[in-house]
């Protein structure tokens, strides 16, 4: 029996909801056994999990601003850690990540160190800092930093423009999911799990998002770390593959040099779906080149650095010390799943060119492939394609073709096992878009509630007005990035690559400066965060059009141009117009104390 608040009894909350889960799975897999179909075990993980998380936003609704900005500010350093990990492993990192390293090798491990890297920044340069400061939002954070609705309202577009982008690769893997979970088209998908996503934001905020994201994580991490170690143990490679993996590596590129890299027709690709890619093939912005890798791990570390949503969990710790530990959590949750990325890809692809294994394709005929259950399941889903170019009847390496957001969702089938894993894995996936997605249309929602409508627009609105306001806003938001979703401009992976290429270019800089260089003013930071948005989406542009790059920055790296703009943007705006006044750098100062009271929170 559970006594006392709940803030008192998460370990005991946590676990009896983790054992429920674990007894979820193992009542899914003795219905497998009696015969229950795969689409109603997908569709049975995804409900239940999606209403244990409605429950929980349910019962965290509020009407305390405190408790709907920043959870009240009682949320403990593990905890919070957990719920970070969660908002920070999105579909990009679940669905997405391990493909990206499937189809174009070690330049994608850029993501890995730049992503977890980025904490660094984070706990260094930012987090208690901000936290100390006092305020809701990093918008918040900046307009009091540096004075005047011009700075706010300038990191408010800054904020809207990433976090949009980002959105709308979270809905993409709701929408993926559920789309093959429920045998719906994808373009109905995203609102499917754009409903899923507001059940568990719309009533509590900031404080139902936190709940969620930790059950949220401990159900992605299951779901991911499952499927490698059963599959690196049936294959023989170690029930830890994360230090066995090495002959598993080289066999790959034995197979690859045997068979041989056949580069395909234009007429022949004109034959594959879009959004697939061969096994064989590579990208063009990532290349091998040290600084291709390089640039890719520095502007995702600085975007790191510099997203919303991120900042925004440090500011529900109670104190700035907790502030820091709980960066140090994050970082272990974090690498928890992001050290087995580069495992699953290992394994998925081996399953699939071994022909020693039974999972081999490669050397197959044609019609044998096709006729598989899990090619059928996935074909059908136009994430997956196989043809016989050469005419030879059989599937050679360059004539199978996959969506690089079904390599972690498909691998439970290819290897053959029980299909009560792949539900898993689907509910898995879910949580991580599902997570991300909440803290994104947050941020954004509260960045347009509070620091717009109730600072700017009319500061003497009641709470419930702000409330409901809010609440508008994340229907509104969440149903743009939906419909942005649908029309496939960009994979779930890119888009997030984009992201943090935008937050960089318009805040790394203001945020940093705005507490380690006191001469930084109001004038600056506005024309850093505009004018390197400007640059950086125009870099974009340019590339995208076909446009020459400089200094080898690509359209997944803009964030270096945008940056650098803003930088020297900023430093010279602020040394041509008057320093801040004696009371904003006393208060830097003060900001920059490891210890003590926040400096604002009087305020709110």
């Amino acid at each position: 029996m559970i006594k006392g608040k709940f803030i008192d009894n998460l370990p005991k909350v946590y676990g009896i909801y983790t054992g429920g889960f674990i007894g979820f799975i193992i009542l899914m897999a003795i219905a497998e056994q009696m015969g229950m179909s795969a689409k109603a075990i997908g569709i049975a993980f995804v409900a239940f999990t999606v209403g244990i998380y409605a429950v929980i936003g349910y019962l965290s609704r509020t009407l305390q601003v405190d408790a709907y900005y920043v959870a009240g500010r009682q949320v403990p350093t593990v905890f919070n850690g957990m719920a970070t990990a969660a908002d920070w492993m999105s579909g990009a990192s679940f669905v997405a990540m391990a493909g990206g390293i499937y189809f174009k090798g070690y330049g994608y491990m850029a993501l890995l160190v730049g992503w977890t890297g980025g904490y660094i920044l984070v706990s260094t340069l930012l987090a208690p800092y901000l936290r100390k400061f006092g305020c809701y939002t990093v918008p918040d954070f900046v307009g009091t930093r540096y004075g005047g609705n011009t700075a706010r309202l300038s990191a408010v577009l800054v904020l809207t423009v990433a976090s949009f982008t980002y959105v709308t690769a979270q809905i993409n893997a709701t929408g993926t999911i559920a789309s093959v979970a429920l045998d719906i088209p994808f373009e109905i998908a995203v609102y499917v799990g754009l409903a899923s996503i507001l059940l568990c934001s719309m009533l509590g905020g900031m404080r139902a998002v936190t709940w969620t994201q930790v059950a949220q994580y401990i159900v992605l991490i299951i779901a991911y770390l499952l499927p490698v170690f059963w599959i690196s143990s049936k294959m023989g490679a170690g029930i830890f593959p994360h230090l066995m993996l090495a002959d598993e590596v080289a066999r790959i590129a034995e197979l690859e040099g045997q068979f041989g890299f056949v580069k395909n027709s234009a007429a022949d690709l004109a034959t594959v779906p879009k959004g697939l890619a061969g096994i064989t093939k590579a990208h063009s912005s990532v290349n091998g080149t040290n600084w291709g890798f390089i640039s890719l791990a520095i502007c995702m570390m600085a975007g790191t650095a510099s997203l919303p949503h991120v900042m925004m969990r440090y500011f529900t710790t109670p104190s700035v010390k907790s502030a820091r530990r709980s960066v140090a959590w994050s970082l272990l949750f974090i690498f928890i799943l992001y050290s087995t990325a580069p495992m699953l890809a290992t394994l998925s692809k081996l399953s699939l060119i071994d022909p020693t294994l039974s999972t081999g394709i490669i050397g197959k005929s044609i019609a044998e492939v096709q006729a598989i259950d899990w090619y059928q399941n996935w074909n059908q889903a136009n994430l997956m394609f196989v043809s016989d170019f050469n005419g030879n009847g059989t599937v050679e390496l360059n004539e199978f073709f996959m969506g690089g957001k079904a390599v972690v969702l498909a691998t439970p089938e290819i290897a053959g096992l029980p299909y009560v894993i792949s539900g898993l894995v689907a509910a898995g996936g879910m949580a991580a878009a599902m997570s991300t997605a909440d803290g994104l249309v947050l941020a954004i929602a509260n960045a347009l509630s509070h620091d717009l409508y109730y600072k700017i627009i009319d500061p003497k609105a009641e709470t419930a007005k702000r409330l409901i306001v809010a609440r508008v806003l994340l229907v509104i938001i969440g149903f743009a990035g939906a419909t942005i979703a649908a029309m496939g401009i960009q994979g779930i992976l890119g888009s997030v690559i984009w992201a943090f290429d935008f937050a960089m270019s318009g805040l790394f800089f203001p945020l940093v400066l705005g507490v380690w260089w006191k001469r930084a003013n109001g004038p600056g930071a506005v024309a850093g965060m505009l004018l390197g948005l400007a640059a950086g989406t125009w870099y974009l542009i340019h590339v995208r059009t076909g446009g020459a790059g400089f200094w080898g920055i690509t359209q997944l790296t803009f964030g270096i141009f945008g940056s650098l703009v803003s930088l020297v943007s900023m430093v010279v705006v602020s040394l041509l117009t008057a320093a801040p006044d004696k009371a904003t750098q006393d208060m830097v100062d003060e900001v920059r104390v490891p210890s003590g009271k926040t400096v604002l929170g009087k305020q709110h």
